[in-house]
């Protein structure tokens, strides 16, 4: 529900030009809005989450997401609808850090990692179908992709995870989450999300307005990206488990790098779709990364650290757009460049984070 709400609107900015009678940048306010409010709920939602029970706010935060996602549907202006986005990603800031925490507490530590990597897929998943499905339904009405999230939240509601309130000297602290090692976590997610593995707008735009794809091309070329990583994923979370943070996040960021950069040379549909198949399965290893770290290194509040974590990387994702979106509009090229190339920063980061003692990387070989 997360990453299909999320990336619904990408294929539907000139749809959504049309119908609020605005701009590229305004209507890509839609994508930003949801993250920046989902990225700053998330701050506090984990340690929220494992205060009042995972099972409880689970199935309220579904029922929250269903009325905002009607809220879209009747939207008659883009402020309105602006609003209605803000509300799902409040919603959607409790789903994933309970979801990953009551994960990592079901399994023996060295199941986590592949554990990991299968649920990552499934995100890739949510992630690969919402372009395709609002690609296809944007040839038509855009709102039925509003209609249809409104439809699986509320059954969603019906199926929250297992989950009691913690209380009183069982509450997880908070303090804990204020260290060194949330705090690389946290850098290497932001800039990730700004950079890297947050091309998916750029590759948006590109397909429509720079080679007239149409909305149900542009979501299949999306798809693409978003199955590999759902394939990658258990891949990748037994590479991790195997050589380790360190050397995982060097190899996979200077690959990731290098496609990314080179997707503002496509000039074609199919160039550019094979292009994101390669970004999008790599993507997902920097992605397996944070998750598995973020879930072991406070095993006191997994889902505290996990929030902060996904916090960070959210907002990272609301960040990027506001930058790239204005370089994409003078240079293509220089605004894929641009993306890849702040995952150095990421990189920096998770080596800092992998040289901490055990205690904090686990993982760490």
């Amino acid at each position: 529900m997360g990453p299909f709400g999320t990336s619904v609107v990408l294929p539907m900015f000139p749809e959504l030009r049309s119908e609020f009678d605005a701009t590229t940048e305004q209507v890509s306010l839609s994508f930003s809005v949801y993250l920046f409010v989902m990225a700053a709920l998330m701050l506090v939602s984990g340690t929220i989450g494992e205060r009042f029970g995972r099972r409880r706010v689970v199935r309220l935060t579904f029922i929250a997401y269903a009325v905002a996602s009607v809220l879209c549907v009747m939207a008659p202006s883009l402020s309105w609808f602006l609003g209605a986005r803000a509300l799902q990603g409040a919603a959607n800031a409790f789903i994933t850090p309970l979801l990953l925490a009551g994960l990592a507490e079901l399994l023996e530590p060295e199941r986590v990692g592949r554990a990991v990597g299968v649920y990552s897929s499934f995100q890739s998943l949510g992630g690969a179908l919402s372009p395709f499905f609002g690609g296809f339904v944007a040839e038509f009405d855009w709102r039925y992709a509003f209609i249809a999230s409104a439809v699986v939240a509320g059954l969603l509601a019906l199926f929250p995870p297992p989950g009691e309130p913690r209380t009183g000297v069982d509450a997880p602290p908070i303090r804990t989450l204020l260290n060194r090692r949330t705090g690389l976590l946290s850098l290497a997610a932001f800039t990730a999300a700004v950079g890297p593995i947050g091309a998916a707008v750029l590759v948006g735009i590109a397909a429509r307005d720079e080679l007239g794809m149409s909305p149900s091309a542009t979501g299949l070329v999306m798809l693409g990206g978003g199955l590999a990583a759902m394939v990658a994923g258990p891949i990748w979370g037994e590479l991790i488990e195997r050589v380790g943070v360190r050397r995982s996040a060097i190899g996979g960021l200077a690959l990731l790098m290098a496609f990314v950069g080179s997707l503002g040379f496509a000039n074609t549909g199919v160039t550019l779709g094979l292009l994101w198949i390669l970004v999008g399965g790599l993507a997902n290893l920097v992605v397996v990364i944070l998750q598995l770290s973020a879930a072991i290194a406070e095993p006191e509040n997994r889902g505290g650290a996990l929030s902060i974590m996904l916090a960070f990387r959210f907002a990272g994702h609301a960040v990027g757009p506001l930058i790239f979106v204005p370089v994409f509009a003078s240079s293509p090229p220089l605004a894929f460049i641009g993306a890849g190339a702040i995952g150095l920063l990421t990189m920096i980061a998770l080596v800092m984070f992998s040289a901490l003692p055990p205690r904090a990387a686990t993982m760490a070989t």
